[in-house]
């Protein structure tokens, strides 16, 4: 039988805040008399708040109790109780994200959410968090052309580039349309980054300056530029590789698009009249969207109109975090809600050697914990290695030799598994220990070295669980 539950996406960003609910369901899809098989079988939106502006005492400082406040009236207005959301993320991104308070927002936001709502950022989490919401996932399924997604908000661009459904990269640049703010004809405001890229490029820009139109074209320019060797569209200048978020990465090589798609708020700039004021904002994101639309090496490859564009991450966060793990899991039901848990990605080369691969989560919790590895933590395989019964006794023995500091404290050990080997390999470390009220094995779920996952309450009759992986906990 269906189960609907209810998720709520929360993004606070450089200039706007936003918050969905969606409402997902869960059925089973096996037959009646094969292994359940329970997924997520539909996804609807049922409210969006207005799109409101992110307040902030300066720069530097989100304003909590107003952003709270906001947060909650969207609650009064949705009819909407904190205890009735049972999954879903609150997110800070762009250059709000490097508030000098952002974890403490982050938490407040969580707590204001249920009992399963998980408080993320990271410029690789935004960047498919936003194509999903814009739908370029699923669009790709469907098309030959590889599509990059630029999310484009206030402060960064997050990238995202997709071919027939899948992800083929993701980065962040820092350039957005709130870098540079203007009032009664001055410069307000210019981010370090961005100060950097005009000085490079000969562009005189300082707070208190004439908001001079001229110079800021000039400047918008470059930064659409900049987008365009972000996608591989033109090869980059020396300045570029500077402007990725956090020293981040560029795109892979091979991810060169055939199309693009735009999203955030300056996606919506980008065909606005021209005889509009071009800082009735004041800021230059106008001025960015019609340099994206002027620029020659955006105009060599298709466009696409996504399905989202200023509320794509939003969406995205509402949408489309949540995955379900179940049918062969096995897991201690009164150790969850489980969240933030780090997690330590053993190499697949190492998994079918037992010494190798308890060698391995010894050494991983080594780097998470030093002297208190008796803290949660998820080990996370592929578990192609483990084809027969004794191979799966084998993984499981490995696993509690490398993992024995977690087992013999006070906290549940979590092994995620990419393979349906959850059960045998939960089972099996119950048979060797004599206890299984410990451990949470789930199955059907990718992670990546870095990541952080969280683990919801059991849905679906207890069959399956809610899983969402989060790439960076904060964007430091």
């Amino acid at each position: 039988m269906a189960e609907t539950i209810l998720s709520v996406g929360i993004d606070v960003g450089t200039s706007t805040t936003e918050l969905v609910f969606s409402r997902l369901t869960i059925d089973n899809l096996a037959g009646a008399f094969s292994v359940p098989r329970i997924e997520i079988v539909d996804k609807e939106i049922v409210w969006r708040s207005p799109v409101h502006d992110t307040p902030l005492v300066t720069p530097e400082l989100i304003d909590a109790d107003r952003l709270r406040t906001i947060v909650l009236d969207d609650y009064d207005s949705a009819g909407v109780r904190p205890s009735d959301v049972r999954t879903g993320a609150a997110i800070i991104t762009g250059e709000t994200a490097r508030a000098d308070n952002a974890e403490q927002v982050l938490a407040a936001l969580s707590e204001l959410a249920g009992d399963f709502v998980v408080a993320t950022a990271g410029p690789h989490l935004e960047s498919v968090l936003a194509a999903r919401g814009a739908g370029i996932d699923t669009f790709s399924q469907h098309s030959a052309a590889v599509v990059a997604n630029l999310d484009i908000g206030g402060g960064t661009t997050n990238v995202a580039c997709y071919r027939r459904g899948r992800l083929l990269g993701a980065s962040c640049l820092d350039i957005g349309g709130r870098l540079v703010r203007v009032g009664d004809g001055v410069v307000r405001y210019v981010s370090p980054q961005l100060q950097r890229l005009a000085e490079a490029s000969g562009i005189p820009l300082r707070v208190g300056d004439r908001a001079d139109l001229d110079r800021l074209r000039t400047l918008t320019r470059v930064m659409a530029r900049q987008l365009a060797m972000g996608v591989h569209l033109v090869d980059p200048d020396p300045i570029h590789a500077t402007l990725y978020t956090n020293d981040g990465q560029p795109l892979p090589a091979a991810a060169v698009p055939t199309m693009v798609s735009f999203s955030g708020g300056v996606a919506d700039l980008i065909d606005t009249p021209r005889d509009s004021d071009p800082l009735r904002y004041n800021d230059i994101g106008v001025l960015l969207g019609w340099a994206i639309a002027d620029d020659s090496a955006f105009r060599l490859v298709e466009r696409h109109h996504g399905a989202e564009t200023i509320g794509a991450t939003v969406v995205g966060a509402g949408v489309h975090t949540t995955e379900i793990s179940g049918s062969t899991i096995e897991y201690a039901a009164d150790r969850l809600p489980i969240r933030n848990v780090p997690t330590i990605r053993i190499p697949e080369g190492r998994e079918a050697d037992a010494a190798g691969l308890a060698t391995e989560i010894r050494e991983g919790l080594d780097l998470l914990h030093p002297g208190g590895a008796d803290q949660t933590v998820a080990v996370c395989l592929s578990g192609t290695h483990a084809s027969s019964f004794a191979e799966v006794r084998q993984l499981a023995a490995a696993i509690l030799e490398g993992a024995r500091p977690v087992l013999e404290g006070p906290n549940p050990l979590v092994i995620v598994l990419e393979k349906d080997l959850a059960k045998g390999v939960g089972q099996s470390l119950a048979a060797l220990r004599g206890r299984h009220d410990d451990v949470i094995c789930i199955d059907g779920v990718h992670t990546r070295a870095g990541d952080y996952i969280d683990i919801g309450n059991p849905v679906g009759a207890g069959r399956a669980v809610p899983v969402v992986v989060k790439t960076l906990v904060f964007n430091d």
